[in-house]
């Protein structure tokens, strides 16, 4: 086709650095200003050499994914509308990182981890939920529907969590 009729047009994009060097190019909105916060700052510090293995764009819910890597896990069918906005493994730990990046909407409540669960239950690795937000005044806004035996990241204070985990990190600093 000749260029004339491809109309080709000139839109922002975020550039993310993902942990295997590779370079992807999300859709310039605050939900993935958010992912890019995740990708980069949240994975190096809390993901202990994570592999990416999906991160659904607001354009493009399948841009990132690695299928068979998430097959040899006996991960679910993909289903886009179901999965979390990021998903990470941690193969020393067995850890699959599932990561909702609050915007709008999403959070990591009582029902979409349920939901998660039952997906998942043929998964090999143990499911690790996260729900992660830009600053705390968003977290404020959605605290309340945040599910026990969660974690939550804020990336304005990107190297500390919250833990709805009761007893698990109970202890003297």
């Amino acid at each position: 086709m000749p260029d004339i009729f491809i109309r080709k047009r000139d839109i922002e994009k975020i550039p993310v650095k993902l942990p295997n060097s590779k370079l992807l190019d999300l859709s310039l909105n605050a939900h993935n200003v958010l992912q890019k916060a995740i990708i980069e700052e949240f994975l190096p510090r809390f993901g202990n050499d994570c592999e990416l293995l999906y991160v659904g764009d607001t354009a493009n819910k399948l841009l990132y994914v690695e299928q068979k890597r998430l097959n040899e896990l006996r991960f679910c069918e993909l289903l886009y509308n179901k999965l979390p906005d990021i998903i990470a493994y941690n193969q020393a730990k067995n850890w699959l990182y599932l990561i909702e990046a609050v915007h709008s909407s999403g959070t990591m409540s009582e029902t979409r981890v349920l939901e998660l669960k039952r997906m998942l239950e043929d998964c090999k690795a143990e499911l690790i939920f996260v729900t992660a937000f830009l600053a705390r005044a968003e977290f404020k806004k959605w605290m309340l529907d945040i599910a026990w035996e969660t974690e939550v990241w804020i990336a304005d204070n990107p190297d500390h969590m919250i833990h709805f985990n009761g007893h698990k990190f109970l202890g003297a600093y």
